[in-house]
């Protein structure tokens, strides 16, 4: 009997393990399918819900007679402002939106150069304001265009020189029993009538006092009876006898780069420049895979950090003549999708780094392409440096960051 219950006993506690691995088979699927409906649910109220609208400010409105730069208005965004020719800026030419949905700074406006505020008549002349000129009204005894020149007297002082070159004697007829005097073009009839000598006319400081055209593009040498331009170290002087033309020392082999670094042509002279790839950091390691561009390694799956980094490093150098006219396009960043994979539905780019940022801007040009702006000049000779970033977005998904390191070289000359 002992033995007969025994089996009994096996066979009960067997059916009652199947009977519990029955019920667990049954919560488990059970479990699925409610962590599944949920999933579908989160899913399409995260679709459904709009955005937690950005912290923002008003919109700003660009200034009579001037343009504005930038179109976002959130949190940390900058609004950059500049006038036409022939206006200055009062106020501020860059705006920062505040976390209490203010703006910094004082609202721009664009005013008209007065021709007369740098007082250009000389000598007592009174300066009469035209449509972007001026016209000197000049006392007795005064004359020129900024009054500069004595009527019928010596000549002004800058033309006199004691160089024996820059003098000669006038050529002199007599006409009808008087004696007329003439001088060779370049030169001016200084003293009297009858006891005159002709004097080298500056022409250099004449049109530097007068502001009419210049006659040169960088400096003007003063020579009898004429003058000539030069230029400065790094340029020659071009066919026009005004012009200063940069010379490319790189394309010449006129650089002294050693063979690990690559020449960079500047105004006026040149740059030896050796991109480097920033050092190994965690999971993030980065390899050369031309003069210019650096790549990311594999990041392992787990990896946030490495993913976030920027998949590729490029690097570029601009020469830009000093007071280049803004707003200048410098730079365009583009995606491109590789061949059988779909490309990125949405772009963001943004200044990332570097010094003085304020002087530029980046915003998109086209749906694949942004461009970096210049929106403040730039007086050389300096460097600058600003990085620029472009993410890259899937139906809203981050995929991959690209990191643009541009270096500028602005040059002494505006040409």
């Amino acid at each position: 009997q002992s033995c007969l219950s025994r089996q009994q006993l096996l066979a009960a506690i067997r059916q009652m393990q199947q009977l519990l691995k029955g019920q667990e088979t049954r919560f488990s699927e059970g479990l699925r399918a409610v962590r599944s409906r949920l999933s579908t649910i989160h899913a399409s109220l995260a679709k459904a819900a709009p955005e937690p609208p950005a912290a923002s400010c008003p919109a700003l409105q660009a200034p009579e007679d001037g343009r504005k730069f930038g179109s976002k208005y959130l949190v940390d965004h900058e609004v950059h402002f500049a006038c036409d020719p022939g206006f200055q800026l009062l106020g501020s030419s860059t705006r920062m939106c505040q976390a209490n949905g203010s703006w910094t700074g004082q609202e721009p406006r664009c005013a008209e150069i007065s021709q007369c505020s740098s007082s250009p008549c000389q000598n007592g002349g009174t300066c009469l304001e035209g449509l972007s000129h001026f016209k000197c009204l000049c006392p007795a005894q005064w004359t020129g265009t900024a009054c500069q020149y004595r009527a019928q007297t010596a000549p002004p002082t800058w033309s006199v020189t004691d160089d024996p070159a820059f003098s000669r004697q006038p050529r002199c007829a007599q006409i009808a029993q008087t004696q007329q005097c003439s001088c060779d073009p370049g030169f001016h009839m200084s003293g009297t009538a009858s006891n005159g000598i002709c004097q080298d006319l500056n022409e250099c400081e004449v049109y530097q006092q007068e502001g009419g055209p210049r006659l040169c593009a960088h400096a003007c040498v003063n020579i009898p009876g004429s003058f000539r331009c030069s230029c400065p170290a790094g340029y020659v002087l071009l066919g026009d006898g005004k012009s200063c033309e940069d010379i490319d020392e790189c394309s010449l082999s006129q650089d002294n780069c050693t063979s690990g670094s690559t020449c960079i042509n500047t105004g006026g002279g040149f740059q030896c420049v050796t991109p480097r790839c920033p050092p190994a950091a965690g999971n993030v390691s980065y390899v050369k895979t031309s003069p210019f561009q650096c790549e990311r390694n594999p990041c392992p799956m787990e990896s946030r950090s490495c993913h976030q980094a920027p998949k590729t490093i490029s690097f570029h150098y601009l020469p830009l003549p000093s007071k280049l006219q803004t707003p200048a396009p410098l730079f365009r960043m583009a995606t491109a999708a590789a061949p059988g994979r779909p490309g990125p539905d949405s772009l963001r780019f943004g200044i990332a780094g570097g010094n003085n940022r304020g002087h530029f801007v980046v915003q998109r040009s086209d749906r694949h392409t942004g461009e970096l702006i210049l929106v403040q000049s730039l007086q050389g000779p300096r460097t600058i440096h600003v990085d620029v970033d472009m993410a890259e977005y899937l139906d809203r998904v981050f995929q991959a960051k690209h990191l643009s390191k541009i270096t500028v070289f602005v040059s002494p000359y505006p040409f």
